[in-house]
């Protein structure tokens, strides 16, 4: 158990735990706000679903300080005020089109802690599953253009992807639709005929929801099941319906939401969801038994994948997103980095560097190396827990799933004369990375010019995405082709046909 997480929690106490559960599962509001919305039952939906992760680059994931890196040597007489790199540091990929970027740096920006990133070992093992395309967006503030990373700008009516995926597939799973992001990555879309279903259930905390999704398992001499249903239907048919405050709010609309929601949280509970999904293991520190409590049976394989969940919460939230879909709980997750600073003094290591990505505004090279590296050794872990797992008839779930690497915005391509260490600023020209053995894999969509840094489009049409000088791939245009890579009919959304992400299309 890495970063020793018994002696990070202590002893917990368990009506604590459940108690700080309920208070972080959705954000911190209470209950489970959009949980079961016009469900239509827990019954496997007759289309088979594919599956989104989203994993939310914060702050400015540059596209040419990873897989469209440029080196010193290519950029000639601009190479002094451009973002490049050493020759040495971009590594050329076997039979590919993709570059990455190894790093080994004496600190972090300011903070003095060395540091090693490693891009190439995650694009030598998944290159044919990875597809990465340019795209010139329409805004550097944070909250807005991470929203429109997510609905295209309004490509579909304001649908976000994890939206459009969740009503694709999700009507048959009880929460198809997680979210545990923040800022813009969590905002709703505004289109109106998205089924309540499909809308995001939001999460505060990874490590501790799944507590929550029982409404009286863990609690010690626990009366049993029949006596709770009996109490709960006294509650709902006798004591609320004569209580003052039920009878003045008859007509509240939100109130009705609630019941339904709270009347169907058995649901859950038969699903036995606090033991699957449970990442803690049981231990003196947290004794899980004692309160009639079990971890997951997949709690071993996740701690393993992800050791630091108890300190990381992006860990967790790794480990949640594949128990999730590995359970059959939901069909698009949704996680994130969070902006705060995260050390591990232990290991003389910087996890997380403040701002995530847009610490780069300090130390450009430094946070992009960081970040980088954490975000594709999640996806790596992600990868190899979804290969593991079967879905149906020896397909895997990775079979039928996309990791779609979201951020906002790239950043400005200018350095001081040769520096290493400089600040950048936000800039609408970038790309993007998808993850899918559904994509067009071991293809960059694009190009980038290497005396600028700038990016360029490519033919929609061309299977083999033929890069256009001058051209500028769109928001909504990118949106349609990750939703079409998906399988999502969109019919009558006037989205384009981008022929060129799909496989074998």
């Amino acid at each position: 158990m890495s970063r020793d997480h018994k002696n990070i929690l202590g002893r917990l106490d368990r009506r604590q735990m459940l108690k700080a559960a309920g208070l972080m599962a959705a954000g911190g509001g209470a209950g489970l706000p959009s949980l079961l919305a016009s469900r239509r039952g827990y019954a496997q939906t007759e289309e088979k679903p594919r599956f989104l992760i989203v994993l939310a680059a914060a702050g400015g994931a540059s596209i040419i300080d990873s897989f469209l890196a440029i080196r010193q040597s290519e950029a000639g007489a601009a190479a002094a005020g451009l973002n490049c790199f050493v020759d040495s540091e971009v590594k050329s990929i076997a039979d590919s089109p993709f570059r990455a970027v190894d790093l080994r740096r004496r600190q972090v920006g300011a903070i003095p802690i060395p540091f090693s990133s490693n891009q190439s070992d995650f694009v030598t093992k998944h290159k044919n599953d990875l597809m990465v395309v340019t795209q010139t967006g329409t805004s550097v503030n944070h909250t807005i253009a991470q929203k429109r990373s997510l609905t295209g700008n309004e490509a579909w009516h304001g649908r976000t992807v994890q939206e459009a995926v969740a009503a694709q597939y999700g009507a048959g799973y009880p929460i198809p639709n997680v979210n545990m992001s923040a800022n813009g990555y969590i905002s709703p879309g505004i289109d109106p005929t998205t089924p309540a279903f499909a809308m995001a259930e939001p999460v505060g905390s990874a490590a501790l929801w799944p507590l929550s999704l029982d409404g009286a398992k863990g609690i010690k001499n626990l009366p049993s099941r029949e006596r709770i249903a009996l109490a709960r239907r006294m509650r709902n048919e006798k004591l609320d319906p004569e209580s003052n405050f039920k009878k003045t709010f008859a007509d509240s609309r939100r109130l009705a939401l609630w019941d339904e929601q709270r009347n169907r949280t058995g649901g859950l509970e038969m699903m036995d969801l606090i033991t699957n999904l449970n990442l803690y293991p049981d231990i003196p520190q947290i004794p899980l038994g004692e309160y009639g409590l079990s971890e997951s049976p997949d709690g071993q394989r996740v701690r393993e994948a992800f050791p630091d969940f108890a300190s990381d919460p992006f860990e967790a939230q790794a480990a949640l997103a594949f128990l999730l879909i590995k359970y059959r709980v939901s069909v698009t997750v949704t996680i994130a980095p969070s902006f705060n600073v995260l050390l591990d003094l232990q290991r003389l290591r910087v996890d997380n560097p403040p701002l995530a990505f847009d610490f780069s505004h300090q130390s450009h090279r430094d946070a992009q190396g960081v970040m980088w590296d954490r975000m594709l050794r999640v996806a790596d872990k992600l990868v190899d827990l979804l290969k593991a797992e079967e879905f149906e008839a020896g397909e895997s779930f990775w079979d039928r799933s996309m990791i779609y690497f979201a951020t906002e915005f790239g950043r400005s391509k200018r350095r001081p004369n040769n520096a290493e260490s400089f600040g950048t600023a936000h800039d609408i020209n970038n790309g993007f990375a998808m993850l899918s053995p559904m994509v067009n894999g071991n293809k960059v969509l694009g190009g980038v010019d290497p005396t600028t840094g700038m990016t360029y489009g490519f033919d929609p049409e061309a299977p083999q995405g033929v890069p256009i000088t001058g051209r500028n791939m769109t928001e909504k245009e990118i949106y349609s082709g990750i939703v079409h890579a998906l399988g999502i009919d969109t019919s009558g959304g006037n989205l384009p046909d981008m022929r060129a992400m799909r496989k074998n299309a």
